[in-house]
């Protein structure tokens, strides 16, 4: 029998999302293989990991295609990004804690791109007097990331509803990075 790769990615992904300390054993049941077929198609959990985050930074840079950062005030492309980003929120959350994923040589280069796009998303809010100056692109990045990791467990746990996802993050992070005139 095929195994569909793809389908236990994406399974070991929802399993992961949930529960990071997931074992091996478990994401093969999960997926409804045995282990020696998971450890055949990934090697051990680095090499599982490692394929997620592949995974996921295709699918943002698909949710960066797709929000359009270019077009219209970056606000609103701020709004279109966190809505694109969110079906994949909860993988972001997972490999936010896997720290050996940004240490040393080996760190994947679509994170850098990632962050590329999105600091030019905010420096050009910055420039068009739509964000704060005084908060770098980077941060604003960085605190990106965090909302989307933070609002992922908050929903899994059940602490937020899921359709609220998209308005607290831009609402918490426009509203913290709007530029305020002094009076």
């Amino acid at each position: 029998m095929a195994v569909d790769r793809d389908l236990v990615l994406r399974t070991a992904a929802a399993l992961l999302s949930r529960k990071g300390t997931a074992t091996l054993d478990e994401v093969a049941q999960a997926a409804g293989i045995s282990r020696a077929t998971l450890h055949r198609h990934f090697a051990g959990r680095d090499a599982l990991v490692r394929a997620l985050e592949d995974l996921a930074i295709a699918e943002c840079e698909a949710a960066l295609d797709a929000a359009r950062l270019e077009e219209g005030p970056a606000a609103d492309a701020v709004r279109r990004l966190v809505g694109g980003i969110e079906p994949s929120a909860g993988l972001l959350a997972f490999l936010y804690t896997e720290n050996q994923l940004f240490e040393g040589a080996e760190q994947n280069a679509g994170w850098a791109r990632m962050d590329a796009r999105m600091n030019a998303l905010f420096r050009r809010g910055q420039e068009s007097g739509e964000f704060r100056i005084d908060l770098s692109p980077v941060w604003l990045t960085e605190a990106l990331y965090g909302l989307f990791a933070s609002a992922a467990w908050a929903v899994s746990e059940g602490r937020v509803a899921r359709n609220d996802f998209t308005h607290l993050i831009v609402e918490l992070l426009l509203g913290g990075a709007s530029r305020r005139e002094r009076s």
